[in-house]
């Protein structure tokens, strides 16, 4: 029994969709009902009994109850993807914006992710995927608050994996790469520079890398392993790190 958040496009309706033809039952949630009512049809014809749900994840209390119902009629929780996610508009300043992509991005998954852990490690049983960014472990000129709020979820799940080691519970933190979604080839059009190819990924391309990491030992889930290397370079050479990445930035 599987859970999916922002299943309405990208990487959250593959992620639905190839689920379900694993075999798993799908919840699917999002908040745009005209997607999740297209989704519903594909959905289940791999899976009859998986089912979406509208649900905006920035009311907590909503989301956790939906889950709380989901658990109580489908008996568990196996599989909890949080995968729901927002940017800010390149030149937004103020608070407003960190504000609301820290709702979406990070308290939201953290209270998705606190509500499903009693009843995984009561089963000893079941993983969490948070889906972070490489801009969370090395950041660029452009969107501070993604990736401040990715940076948190990132940092919060590999806290939780330690916490519950050993409980048969695993949480993983999943960095797609630069994947051409909505999302993605918004930012591009919004002004930011396309990636380069070595970290660029198709849904399909981190789905099945999802699918087959998933409950295994590592915490990190890397869909472009070469992104590793900014995090080294940031430590090891500051100033050209910085150099570098305001020039890609423009």
């Amino acid at each position: 029994m599987a859970v999916v958040t922002g299943a309405s496009s990208g990487l959250g309706r593959r992620f639905c969709l190839d689920l379900a033809a694993a075999g798993s039952v799908v919840v699917g949630l999002a908040r745009r009902a005209e997607l999740l009512e297209e989704l519903e049809g594909p959905l289940r014809a791999h899976s009859p009994e998986s089912s979406t749900r509208r649900c905006d994840v920035t009311d907590t209390d909503a989301f956790t109850g939906l889950l709380a119902e989901v658990e109580e009629g489908r008996g568990r929780i196996d599989l909890l993807v949080n995968d729901a996610g927002v940017g800010e508009a390149r030149g937004e300043t103020g608070l407003e914006p960190h504000r609301r992509v820290m709702e979406t991005n990070y308290f939201a998954a953290v209270a998705g992710t606190l509500a499903v852990l009693p009843g995984m490690t009561g089963r000893r049983h079941g993983a969490v995927v948070n889906v972070s960014s490489d801009s969370g472990r090395a950041p660029g000129p452009n969107e501070p608050a993604y990736g401040a709020s990715k940076a948190a979820l990132s940092a919060f799940t590999e806290s939780m994996a330690m916490k519950v080691e050993g409980t048969g519970v695993r949480l993983h933190v999943l960095y797609p790469g630069w994947v051409p979604t909505d999302m993605g080839a918004g930012a591009v059009a919004d002004g930011m520079p396309t990636p380069p190819r070595f970290v660029r990924r198709t849904e399909e391309q981190v789905s099945r890398l999802l699918l087959a990491r998933i409950g295994g030992p590592r915490v990190d889930i890397d869909a472009a392993g070469a992104a590793r290397l900014a995090p080294v370079a940031r430590a090891l050479f500051p100033g050209l790190y910085r150099r570098g990445m305001r020039a890609a930035g423009g």
